[in-house]
């Protein structure tokens, strides 16, 4: 029988299994939950090169290049998650021991924080949010796939003391899945601890958040002690202390606002697109997306591949070496303009928003005060466009709707809670859709987004968004135009007003892109896509609404102030970012600086991107 000693730490128990083996406990000073502690166990996992290969994977992918501070990895949240599966298994445990949960279901809980993120391909999110699905079209892989391949394959390797059954309940508590062994019957809320599918309240979450925000210098209110020490299972759910409402509330908000503020910052995407561009240019020589089902190769992808494509001297990976020699210079891929819609409308902005139909629109003639070189040389590699999805951590839906609470006075009764049992200032909208469009030159900048802008006109609001008329603000009259200075009017249809329904045009829809907008013969191109007319209520007239075909026509409105009649509304172009069509950028770093890239030049070898750049044809 091993002996069993107590430490001087309350909770903490050793084993010594032989003589002159590890007897403590070993601890790890972490910056967000100060010291976490790890038993000989555990730290067998820990000691493997699958789990030492994330101290080479950082938390926020390129976001390091945008926010300093971000430099921590996937390794510390993976110990912090751990730490804090077992600090909720334990709280479960003693505060609750009807439950039945035993030594090994916390063992199990704390092993599964502690490797959930095995997978996480070089710079987290990017490799399989970007890359991988650009590399690989069609292919259905997630970092949770590559999870469990690598902790089937540390299991293999190092032969840790872990039976079968426990290593089918581990990987099924890192998906959330309690479909997938008996335990999940027998004990579900077992699976709301490290990956929450009902609510997305978990330590992962707790530990991302607090993380992330000490490290791009938030400091945030988030209280995890308190949020554990609030848990309580009720009819197999964890459930949460009423009083703790507006907490969890603000951890759904801070959620949002990360991805909105510092995941999503516009530099840090343009950047993702810069490497994922040199990453392409290098997959047809290094093969890296076919690494991610090789457990053995894919143990050494780290956010060091940048490094190697830079210090590489293979004639195939100098287009790569070229987008990162811009990235280390500054000289990035531009931000042209930007948008929110409505998340009804994502769907919309997907089909019609795409490089291909920006490109289409710039050669279509229709452009006035543009550049007819710069037309001429813009192909789609030249554009990029972001579509992301922001929300509280349930798409459109108020994420706290699946929480379950209850109170000092029932503690064991569980339900959901009212707005007003919170607070009555939570928005009514929790999900938007961001859109980003990018130009990889910034010759172009002012062409691509006259062309993107022109798409925006012929897109037809969902009902209840904002058009262009509602946020100009010529719709508020001045008060000097007024008989009575003293009096705002505000001219615009409410929402549940008959008049915001579109209104039906005499005129046949078209069956074309840019039908109404088509230049004459001999002008330009045709941008029909042989799209058929949609059905009309009516011979010779045509309903005007939000088809599921890429655009709508639309009707052109008019400048008069106030609410506009019998038009179609619009989107409004963005104020803050308008430039002329034929507005060019300029780049900080055009003229090749590295002796590399100088050299390049001199030798008639000119990067790729460079050569794009300049308009020069290469082979």
């Amino acid at each position: 029988m091993p002996r069993v000693i107590r430490s001087s730490k309350p909770h903490v128990m050793v084993e010594n299994a032989e003589p002159g083996s590890l007897t403590r406990v070993r601890k790890f000073k972490d910056w967000v939950h100060d010291y976490v502690s790890f038993s000989p166990w555990i730290c067998s996992f820990i000691d493997t090169k699958h789990f030492q290969r994330l101290r080479s994977v950082k938390q926020l992918g390129v976001s390091y290049f945008v926010f300093p501070g971000a430099a921590h990895n996937r390794f510390e949240h993976c110990l912090g998650v751990g730490h804090l599966a077992r600090l909720m298994a334990m709280h479960l445990k003693t505060s609750q021991p009807q439950l039945g949960i035993t030594d090994q279901h916390v063992k199990c809980v704390e092993l599964a924080g502690l490797c959930h993120d095995l997978g996480h391909g070089p710079w987290s999110h990017l490799w399989d949010g970007v890359f991988i699905p650009t590399a690989l079209p069609g292919k259905r892989w997630k970092h949770e796939d590559a999870s469990e391949m690598m902790f089937d394959d540390l299991v293999e390797t190092y032969r840790p003391e872990i039976t079968p059954e426990e290593v089918i309940v581990v990987k099924a508590l890192i998906a959330g899945d309690r479909t997938r062994c008996p335990l999940g019957a027998e004990k579900p809320f077992l699976f709301e601890i490290v990956a929450n599918a009902r609510n997305g309240l978990d330590v992962d979450k707790f530990d991302y958040i607090a993380r992330d925000c000490h490290a791009v210098g938030d400091r945030g209110n988030l209280s995890i002690s308190r949020l554990i020490s609030s848990a309580r299972v009720i009819d197999n759910k964890i459930c949460y202390d009423i009083k703790d409402a507006n907490q969890i509330y603000e951890l759904y908000y801070t959620r949002f606002s990360l991805h909105k503020r510092v995941y999503n910052h516009k530099t840090t995407k343009a950047i993702e697109y810069m490497v994922t561009d040199a990453l392409l240019a290098a997959e047809p020589y290094l093969k890296l997306a076919s690494l991610v089902d090789k457990p053995d190769r894919y143990v050494f992808l780290t956010d060091n591949l940048l490094n190697k494509i830079q210090e590489s001297t293979e004639k195939e990976l100098e287009p790569a070496r070229a987008i990162i020699e811009r990235i280390h210079t500054r000289d990035l891929y531009r931000l042209v303009d930007y948008k929110v819609f409505l998340h009804a409308d994502l769907d919309m902005v997907r089909q019609n928003v795409t490089p291909a139909r920006i490109v289409e629109v710039a050669k279509s003639g229709s452009l006035e005060g543009v550049d007819e070189e710069l037309v001429v040389q813009l192909t789609e590699e030249y554009v990029a466009v972001n579509v992301s999805v922001l929300h509280y951590g349930k798409g459109p839906r108020n994420p706290l709707d699946d929480v379950t609470f209850y109170s000092k006075q029932q503690p064991d009764v569980g339900r959901k809670a009212d707005r007003s049992d919170i607070s009555l200032l939570m928005p009514s909208v929790f999900a938007e859709v961001w859109l980003r469009v990018y130009t990889k030159d910034c010759q172009f900048f002012g062409l691509i987004q006259a062309a993107y802008r022109q798409i925006l006109k012929m897109l037809q609001p969902s009902e209840g968004a904002a058009t262009s008329d509602e946020q100009q603000p010529a719709d508020e009259v001045a008060p000097e135009e007024l008989d009575n200075p003293e009096v705002m009017v505000k001219l615009w249809t409410p929402l549940d007003s008959p008049l915001s329904t579109p209104p039906t045009s005499s005129r046949k829809a078209s069956g074309g892109l840019l039908a109404e907008h088509r230049p004459s013969p001999g002008v330009g191109p045709s941008l029909s896509t042989g799209s058929p007319p949609a059905p009309g209520p009516g011979p010779g007239s045509e309903q005007l609404h939000r088809p599921s075909t890429p655009l709508a026509s639309n009707t052109i409105g008019t400048n008069r102030r106030g609410r506009t009649f019998g038009r179609t509304p619009s989107f409004s172009d963005n104020a803050f970012t308008t430039v002329p069509p034929n507005f060019r950028d300029v780049s900080p770093s055009r003229k090749p600086r590295s002796k590399r890239a100088r050299e390049g030049e001199e030798g008639g070898s000119m990067p790729a991107k460079k050569s794009r750049i300049d308009g020069v044809e290469t082979s």
